[in-house]
């Protein structure tokens, strides 16, 4: 039987995820600011530290993806390549490192998940729309000054946040908390009893990156809870830092593992 995550049938063809390595086109939408560091300390995993510098300082973000395996099959039938996600990053320390850290994320398809769950990114499905970018006609902003940008997400049907960034000026770098590698926990419980089947904290990084001039802008944000989410309470904002928008490309070939617990559970 083959395929890389399942379901496994003797050609792969039905697997949900095709094998790494998984290319990504696509824009992101930034809003950075600050919260409480308890609040981020309090989302975090016992292992891990707040990050030595700014500890409170969170990135909400709106992508806006097209993704593909080798063969580019996926984009000759779209469905299969487009997608949205919105997502929530922190930084921690782990053994020394800094890492970016994402704690919250909502994505629009399934095989988004399933890609997520095998990086360790907590994916759940969620009803995700922003602005787009496009060079003509009077229904589309510029990435330029001035061009506004909107980005929403809900999930289970109830408004979970609401974001505006209108660009101002080219920046250096698209933001601060989303620039480390990422730390993530790969888990999964037993199926038998207590503890956990799976149990590994992993970083990974893009490579290949090709991105384009990033943007900075002025930001706003409101976030909401719902009886099945609550970004509102977890990581409430006290300050905005500033808003931001670039296009980027980037490979997903794999990850390193940190520490494996699987075998001690």
């Amino acid at each position: 039987m083959a395929g890389f995550l399942p379901p496994f049938t003797p050609d792969g063809r039905t697997a949900l995820v095709p094998p790494m390595p998984w290319y990504y086109s696509g824009t992101l939408l930034t809003v950075e600011y600050r919260t409480d560091p308890a609040n981020v300390r309090a989302i975090l995993p016992d292992e891990l530290d707040l990050a030595p510098e700014d500890p409170g300082a969170v990135a909400f973000i709106w992508a806006d993806w097209q993704s593909c395996s080798a063969d580019r099959e996926e984009l000759l039938d779209p469905s299969r390549a487009q997608y949205l996600e919105a997502f929530v990053v922190v930084r921690a320390a782990y053994q020394g490192v800094t890492y970016s850290r994402c704690v919250l994320i909502w994505v629009t398809t399934d095989f988004a998940i399933g890609r997520g769950w095998f990086q360790g990114y907590p994916k759940k499905l969620g009803s995700i729309y922003v602005t787009r970018a496009f060079h003509h006609g009077k229904a589309a902003p510029r990435v330029a000054a001035g061009g506004t940008f909107g980005a929403s997400l809900a999930a289970y049907d109830h408004r979970l946040a609401s974001a505006k960034v209108t660009l101002r000026e080219k920046c250096d770098k698209n933001g601060f908390v989303n620039g480390h590698p990422m730390v993530h926990h790969r888990c999964m419980p037993s199926i038998a009893g207590e503890g956990m089947s799976l149990s590994q904290i992993v970083t990974m990084s893009g490579v290949d990156a090709d991105l384009g001039d990033p943007w900075r802008g002025d930001a706003e944000l409101e976030l909401h809870d719902s009886p099945w989410d609550q970004p509102a309470s977890l990581l409430p904002v006290e300050e905005i830092i500033g808003g931001y928008y670039r296009e980027v490309g980037v490979t997903f070939a794999g990850g390193k593992l940190l520490t494996d617990n699987s075998a001690s559970v």
